[in-house]
């Protein structure tokens, strides 16, 4: 299927690492020009350098902090003219409300929500004055799945689904769609060394993580490439009458005693 994607150009945060790494691989490949946000400079001169070699197309980095909002200014007023952007940036520790003490919460919250938030109040002005353009916010499973020990995770997310959801029933009047995607546990490299961590204590061997997902319908993790092209798929006009949407991608997954480890 052609997405018909070539020329336009998408903002990724989290772009350096793991699913965001995936998605801007995924517009790329399409046609997309990117710019991509994350806080270490040097990865994303990395990646930027291996996707302008493999899929000619324009990349800028932009190195900042969005958990700040004047950083977050600073990348939207360079990103202003953007067709898609990604909100995929932050991850939550995982503990109970107990052990997730103010300092851990506002520190989490201020990337994954705001950081969120705040971008996509500065970049859906603009969007709205062109009249199109799509958002699409990388949530998670967990904000449909009460956990206890994933508090903080848990509550930030469902947050996301519903301002997603509530922006997105809006937007639409003014050409602009909002979207949320809620993957479950996904194969980044955090995933890997949290299930590591997991084997080590359950099997008394890291090498295999693998087998703690043996739980799974799919006894398996998705790939990040599983996200991303379903992201690059609703990024496209292909999608044009999904708005104010969640979609999930969990390969079947009906419960929380099923996950073994979640995606933050």
């Amino acid at each position: 299927m052609d997405l018909k994607l070539t020329g336009r150009t998408a903002l990724i945060t989290g772009g350096s690492k793991g699913i965001g790494l995936a998605i801007a691989k995924s517009l790329a490949a399409e046609g997309c020009h990117v710019h991509l946000a994350a806080r270490t400079a040097s990865e994303l001169d990395k990646v930027a350098d291996e996707i302008r070699t493999r899929h000619k197309v324009k990349v800028t980095p932009h190195p900042a902090d969005l958990a700040d909002g004047a950083q977050v200014k600073a990348v939207a007023a360079a990103c202003k003219d953007v067709d898609i952007l990604v909100n995929s940036a932050g991850g939550i520790p995982r503990g109970t409300l107990a052990e997730i003490d103010e300092e851990k919460w506002r520190r989490a919250w201020d990337l994954k929500v705001f950081g969120c938030i705040n971008l996509t109040r500065e970049i859906y002005g603009p969007m709205c004055q062109r009249g199109k353009g799509v958002i699409i916010n990388i949530v998670g499973l967990s904000g449909d799945r009460p956990d206890a020990h994933y508090i903080a995770g848990s509550s930030a997310n469902a947050a996301l689904i519903m301002f997603s959801r509530s922006l997105g029933g809006d937007s639409i009047r003014h050409g602009v769609r909002v979207v949320a995607v809620n993957p479950g546990p996904v194969e980044t490299e955090k995933h890997i060394r949290d299930t590591e961590r997991l084997a080590q204590e359950k099997f008394g061997d890291a090498s295999r993580w693998r087998d703690v997902m043996a739980g799974l319908p799919m006894r398996r993790a998705a790939l990040p490439e599983e996200v991303s092209a379903m992201v690059a798929f609703l990024a496209s006009d292909h999608a044009s009458y999904i708005s104010g949407s969640a979609i999930t991608i969990d390969g079947g997954l009906l419960s929380d005693a099923a996950i073994g480890v979640k995606r933050g």
